[in-house]
């Protein structure tokens, strides 16, 4: 689900698995302009989509195997994304060294994750899976001090670091010792976040500057992604025997909406309103799967778990601050 053009920077990006491009892809923010929806209201769709994601997940996983959940996404993600670059008729990119890093980003950025997050949703909640993963830009602010030289530490930063670990603290009950709380599923979905940083880090180091729009890099991505995951579904599962329809509908869903459209969505948001406005949506994500899981799947919810939620948030906001310029005098 990433697309590993040069980000400009090492922060996440809006989506939890995509790299923001550096350039805006060719033809989205004209077919946006198309088809006459304000971004605003783009925007808000993008954070409902990616919001109501963990809650596919934990549908799918009703039915499913979580690799199998996983592979779905990634399957029906390429299927849409590969139908745009067919009517734009856009080439997938080029090069055994570019497919190579290629597969090593799927690996990172979508079969690992995605992977990780149908396991935890076996266990947790999509509410708490889902702030689990906006603990994301604190996993890539801590890592890329120590990777990426270019990013300095701030006092800022490092308070904003120190915030969200209190606020995963406070989602997590720590003052209860955790009771409730299923440790080996929130591990898991913490491990995912974790691997969105290192995919980005990699991204910047090994394909900054490669050729090939956002959607051919990402639509390439996910086919490696879906190759990975077809051939560790046939080790470690067996085929469904059936296919419910609210779990199979899900998954479609949560590949082809969630993880292709989407993306597409957010390219036409980034070169219309730059990569800044548009990483917002971030914020939003936690939101909505926290609302989705309560209104829909009729999960509980205490005062902990949303308060907990904006002090990740108010962390993760600030670890993506950066120094103003000094003004010339």
């Amino acid at each position: 689900m990433s697309a590993p053009a040069t980000p400009r920077r090492t922060s996440p990006s809006p989506s939890p698995s995509v790299a923001r491009p550096s350039a805006p892809p060719r033809g989205s923010a004209r077919t946006a302009r198309a088809a006459g929806l304000d971004w605003r209201v783009r925007f808000a769709l993008l954070s409902v989509v990616w919001g109501f994601s963990f809650l596919f997940i934990k549908v799918g996983t009703g039915a499913f195997a979580p690799f199998q959940v996983a592979l779905g996404r990634v399957f029906f993600g390429a299927l849409a994304l590969l139908a745009v670059l067919l009517v734009r008729r856009e080439p997938l990119p080029r090069g055994r060294r570019t497919w190579g890093h290629l597969a090593v980003a799927a690996l990172l950025l979508n079969t690992a994750p995605f992977a990780l997050f149908a396991y935890a949703e076996q266990t947790i909640s999509s509410t708490l899976a889902g702030i689990c993963n906006a603990t994301s830009p604190l996993w890539g602010m801590a890592l890329s001090l120590v990777a990426l030289s270019e990013d300095r530490p701030t006092r800022r930063r490092f308070a904003g670091l120190g915030i969200g670990f209190l606020g995963v603290l406070t989602v997590l009950g720590a003052w209860q010792g955790f009771t409730g709380v299923d440790a080996k599923g929130t591990a898991l979905a913490l491990l995912a976040s974790l691997c969105y940083p290192i995919g980005w880090i990699y991204v910047r180091r090994t394909l900054a500057g490669t050729s090939g729009s956002p959607v051919a890099m990402t639509g390439a991505q996910l086919m490696v992604s879906t190759l990975q995951l077809a051939a560790v579904s046939a080790l470690f599962t067996s085929a469904p025997t059936s296919f419910p329809l609210w779990p199979t509908l899900a998954v479609v869903t949560l590949g082809a909406l969630g993880t292709g459209a989407a993306l597409q969505m957010q390219y036409g948001l980034v070169s219309e309103i730059g990569p800044t406005t548009a990483q917002m949506v971030t914020y939003f994500i936690p939101v909505i799967a926290t609302a989705a899981g309560v209104l829909v799947l009729g999960e509980q919810l205490h005062w902990n778990t949303p308060v907990g939620a904006l002090v990740v948030l108010a962390g993760a906001a600030l670890t993506q601050a950066r120094p103003q310029p000094a003004k010339r005098g």
